[in-house]
Order: C-alpha cells, then structure tokens, then sequence
C-alpha cells in the first residue's frame, strides 16, 4: 500500500487528520505486522509521550468504522488491524503468533447458496504452523 500523504488521505475518507492519527496511521501501512492495540502503543509511545491506549484504541476503531483498516479476529480474546483493506486471506502460526497473508482469488469463492445476497465484508483465517517453526 503506497499512500504519500497519510494526512490527506485520512482527510479524503472523513477524518481529521491529528499528529497521533497520521502516526498510528503510518505506523500500520509501514509495519505489515497486524498490530493490536498495545504492539501499536509500544510502538509509538517513545516518540508520542502523551499517546494513551485510549487513544490507539478509539483511532483504530475510527479508522475501521471509516472502512481503512480491516479488523481481525481470528482468536476470540484478540483484535488485530490491517491497512490492507483488499480482499485477501489471514494466517496465524499457533506456534509464534505470528499474522500471514495469503492471497485470494474473488472469482473462484463459491457463494453460490447466498446468491442475491449483499456481501459487506470478507473474512477468510486459517489456523497452523507457519513454514518457519515447522522447520525449527
């Protein structure tokens, strides 16, 4: 995902451009890392002292109702965002933790017993061991 102004892009989709939003913002299109609230807040608390988890929680959840970040809930106790809000698959290495892509192809999903229905969202999450701790 290449967006070379965050500020104007969050202003196009309705939202009002803050110092924190920008970076919480720039800090999920730079690190393809599915974050959760508190690896973001780690993350920017030494260059942003006044940052609160509030604040990351209530700007992920703004971001996500604003349909520029994807949520994901592969484990029930566990939220995690996405910037890459294309159709596309979730992987979770029960071993290290660790989120995957994987691509999709829209055309070959069979949602042939909901035809005539309206789909808003796309979630597809797959549960193993990642190719790293098979071989470790």
């Amino acid at each position: 995902m290449e967006i070379e102004n965050v500020a104007e892009y969050l202003k196009n989709n309705g939202i009002k451009p803050s110092y924190q939003r920008v970076r919480v913002f720039e800090y999920l299109i730079k690190n393809k890392n599915h974050p959760s609230v508190n690896m973001v807040f780690k993350a920017l608390l030494g260059e942003i002292p006044t940052l609160s988890k509030t604040t990351v929680y209530n700007t992920l959840k703004l971001f996500a109702e604003k349909n520029i970040v994807m949520v994901i809930n592969i484990e029930d106790n566990e939220t995690r965002y996405d910037a890459d809000t294309s159709v596309h698959g979730h992987f979770k290495c029960e071993k290290c933790g660790e989120l995957f892509d994987f691509g999709v192809n829209e055309n070959e999903l069979n949602f042939d017993k909901i035809e005539n229905f309206q789909i808003n969202q796309t979630h597809i999450y797959l549960k193993g061991i990642c190719k790293n701790c098979k071989t470790n």
